[in-house]
C-alpha cells in the first residue's frame, strides 16, 4: 500500500515496476467517491503492492502503468469497464471475471458471491446474504466487516451491497480478490484439455465486454428528422394527443377491415384474425407473417393485413415513443449491450439495436465528415462448421467465395437445395426440402455431419456441451419433468437440435467477437469507432478520409481473428466478409 499523504502518481513514477511483469494480471477497482485501487503483481525483481488514489488521478495512473507494464487489467464485471468508459479512459486488454465465469460455467448468473463460491468449491445454495432471512437463506452472523472473505470462505455479503461504504483500503482488497479469482479461472481454463482455445477465448470475450461498455456510451448515429419521416409514412404524423393517436389506430384498422365482412374483429387477437381470414375464404393453421406471405394469389385482405402489421410494429415498438426514449439530443441511439446472451454466447443489445426493422435503416446516417465501414461475414456458420469439425472436404468447399457452389456440385443438386441441406443439418431439420440432399451430405462430408450428430445425441441425453472456444452450453433436463412419453421424446429432440446448432452458432459468435475486438483496437488510430455489432455484421463510424483504409483493415483483421480463434487449426478454411464504405446503413448490399 502506498504511504498515506504520498502522491500516488509520484509513487508510480518512482516505482520499480519491473519489466519482467509485463502482460501480467493487475487488479483494478473503482468507486466514484473513494477513488481507485490498483493491485500490482509480484515479479522476479519486485514484490506485489497496492496503489490507491483519488478518481481525478485515475486516467494518468492507468496510462503510466499501461505504458510500464502493458498489463491485463482485471475487474469483477462490466461495471468497472463502464466507469472507465464514462471517464474517457481507453484500455486494450482486460480480464472480466464475470464474463469469464459465464464462459466456464454456462448460463448468465455471475455475481461476485456466486463466482467466488464456484471457484473455491463452496456450495452456491449456502451463499450468505445481508438481506431478508427465510428458511432458504442462511443468516449472516459474526465475522469482521473489514474482511471481504468470511471464516466459512464465502464473500462477506455487506461488501456486495449497493450501499457499501468504500474506502481506498477496501478497494485494494476488492481488486486483490478479483486477481485471485482470475488466477483460479486461468487454472480452470487450462484444465480444459479438450478445448485448448479456452484461455484465448476468455481474453477476447473480456475485451468484447469492454467493447459493449463503449457501445453503450458511443451510440448509433441516427438522423431524427429522417427517422420521423419514415415513421410518419407508416402511421402518420406525430400525434398531438392520446385521442389523435387512437384515431390513427382506428384508421389503420379500417384499412384492413374494409376488405372483410361487416362485423367486429380485433386485429390484435390471433384467433379473431383467423376468423376474419376464414370469412373471405382464406384457411391457415396460424397467422404468422411468413405463412401469409407464402400464399399464392393472396386476397386483398391478406395484403392489407401484412401492411397493417408492419405499421403496427412501428406504432408499438419503433415509433415516436421509441425515438424519444432512446435517441439522444446528440443524434445517437443508445441501448444496453452485453457480450453474452447466456446461452451460446451471442452479443445482445436493447433499444431495438438488434431487431431494428430494415425500413428504419435509411435513418442511420453517418455524421458530417464521416462514413460507415460496414462488414458482414459471409456464410459464417457453415465455414465455422468446417473448421471446428475438422472436415477437410468441407474445408475445401469453404475455400471458395461461395462455398455452396462446390457443395451443390458434390451433391448433384442446385445451389438453393444445397444451401437448405447445409443449414438444415446445422439446425436439425431432417425433413422437407433438402432432406434427400442431407443424406448426400452425410456421405460427402462425414466428419462434419458426425460432429453435428454427436452434439445432437449429447443434447438429447441432457449432457452439457462445450463450444470450440470452451463455453459451456447447458442442457437442462428439468423442463422435461412430468411429460408423457411423447412429450419427453419431443423435448429430447428439441434439445438435440439446440445442441447441434449451439456448437456452431456459439463458435461463430466467438470468432465474430474476436474479430470485433481486433477491429476496435486497429481502427482506433484512424478515428474509427465500432457503433454496431449485429449478429455477423460490424458497423464502424470513421472519418471519411480514412474510410478506404479502415475497409482494408477490416479484411486484414478478419484473417488475424481467424488465425487467433482457430489457433492454427482452421484446416485451411477461408473466412470472407462483404465490406463497403457507405453513408447510410441502408446503402449496404442486403
Amino acid at each position: 500500500m502506498v504511504t498515506p499523504g504520498i502522491d500516488p502518481l509520484d509513487s508510480i513514477r518512482g516505482a520499480d515496476v519491473g519489466r519482467s511483469g509485463r502482460g501480467g494480471l493487475v487488479g483494478l477497482a473503482i468507486d466514484s467517491t473513494a477513488g481507485f485501487a490498483v493491485v500490482l503483481p509480484a515479479t522476479e525483481t519486485t514484490s506485489g503492492s497496492t496503489i490507491t488514489g483519488p478518481i481525478d488521478d485515475l486516467a494518468e495512473a492507468l496510462a503510466q502503468l499501461d505504458d510500464a507494464l502493458a498489463p491485463r487489467w482485471v475487474w469483477w464485471s462490466i461495471d468497472t469497464a463502464a466507469a472507465l468508459v464514462h471517464a474517457g479512459i481507453t484500455l486494450t486488454t482486460c480480464w472480466d471475471v464475470a464474463t469469464v465465469q459465464r464462459l466456464i460455467t454456462g448460463g448468465w448468473r455471475a455475481d461476485p458471491a456466486r463466482v467466488w463460491a464456484q471457484l473455491h468449491g463452496l456450495a452456491t445454495e449456502m451463499i450468505p446474504t445481508a438481506g431478508r432471512i427465510d428458511l432458504f437463506t442462511p443468516a449472516v452472523t459474526g465475522g469482521d466487516l473489514e474482511e471481504p472473505v468470511r471464516p466459512d470462505g464465502h464473500l462477506t455479503p455487506q461488501w456486495l451491497a449497493d450501499d457499501w461504504s468504500w474506502t481506498p483500503t477496501r478497494l485494494g482488497r476488492w481488486a486483490a480478490l478479483a486477481v485471485e479469482a482470475a488466477s483460479l479461472q486461468i487454472v480452470a481454463l487450462n484444465a480444459l484439455a479438450e478445448r485448448p482455445m479456452a484461455p484465448t477465448t476468455a481474453r477476447s470475450e473480456s475485451a468484447a465486454e469492454l467493447l459493449c461498455a463503449e457501445l453503450r456510451k458511443e451510440g448509433l448515429p441516427m438522423n431524427r428528422a429522417a427517422a420521423e419521416q419514415i415513421i410518419a409514412e407508416f402511421i402518420g404524423a406525430r400525434p398531438r394527443s392520446d385521442g389523435e393517436a387512437e384515431r390513427q389506430r382506428t384508421l389503420r384498422d379500417a384499412d384492413v377491415l374494409r376488405h372483410g365482412p361487416i362485423g367486429q374483429f380485433d386485429l390484435r387477437n390471433p384467433s379473431q384474425v383467423k376468423s376474419l381470414l376464414r370469412s373471405v375464404g382464406v384457411e391457415v393453421p396460424d397467422t404468422r407473417a411468413w405463412r401469409l406471405e407464402a400464399l399464392h394469389d393472396p386476397h386483398p385482405l391478406v395484403i392489407a393485413l401484412l401492411a397493417w402489421r408492419r405499421a403496427e410494429r412501428v406504432a408499438t415498438t419503433f415509433g415516436y415513443d421509441w425515438l424519444d426514449e432512446h435517441l439522444g439530443t446528440d443524434g445517437r441511439l443508445r441501448g444496453t449491450w452485453s457480450g453474452c446472451d447466456g446461452a451460446a454466447g451471442r452479443m445482445t443489445a436493447t433499444a431495438g439495436l438488434h431487431n431494428m426493422p430494415t425500413h428504419m435503416r435509411p435513418a442511420v446516417i453517418a455524421e458530417p465528415g464521416f462514413v460507415f465501414v460496414r462488414a458482414d461475414l459471409g456464410q459464417i456458420e457453415p465455414r465455422v462448421l468446417a473448421a471446428v469439425s475438422g472436415d477437410t472436404a468441407l474445408a475445401r468447399a469453404a475455400a471458395e467465395d461461395d462455398m455452396y457452389a462446390p457443395v451443390s456440385t458434390q451433391l448433384g443438386v442446385d445451389r438453393a437445395t444445397a444451401k437448405v441441406a447445409v443449414l438444415g443439418a446445422m439446425y436439425g431439420q431432417t425433413s422437407g426440402h433438402g432432406a434427400q440432399a442431407l443424406r448426400g451430405l452425410e456421405s460427402s462430408y462425414p466428419v462434419a455431419m458426425s460432429y453435428l450428430a454427436d452434439a445432437d445425441l449429447a443434447g438429447q441425453a441432457g449432457r452439457d456441451l462445450r463450444t470450440y472456444g470452451g463455453r459451456l452450453v447447458r442442457m437442462d433436463l428439468t423442463q422435461a419433468a412430468g411429460l408423457d412419453d411423447r412429450g419427453t421424446r419431443s423435448r429430447a429432440a428439441a434439445r438435440g437440435r439446440y445442441g447441434r446448432n449451439a456448437l456452431v452458432q456459439g463458435a461463430a459468435a466467438e470468432l465474430f467477437k474476436m474479430w470485433a475486438v481486433i477491429v476496435r483496437t486497429r481502427a482506433a488510430p484512424f478515428g474509427g469507432r465500432i457503433v454496431l455489432c449485429l449478429h455477423d455484421e460490424l458497423l464502424v463510424h470513421v472519418p471519411a478520409e480514412h474510410g478506404g483504409q479502415v475497409a482494408d483493415l477490416l479484411d486484414t483483421c478478419l484473417a488475424e481473428a481467424a488465425h487467433r480463434w482457430a489457433g492454427g487449426r482452421a484446416n485451411g478454411v477461408r473466412f470472407i466478409a462483404d465490406i463497403a464504405v457507405i453513408r447510410r446503413w441502408s446503402d449496404a448490399k442486403p
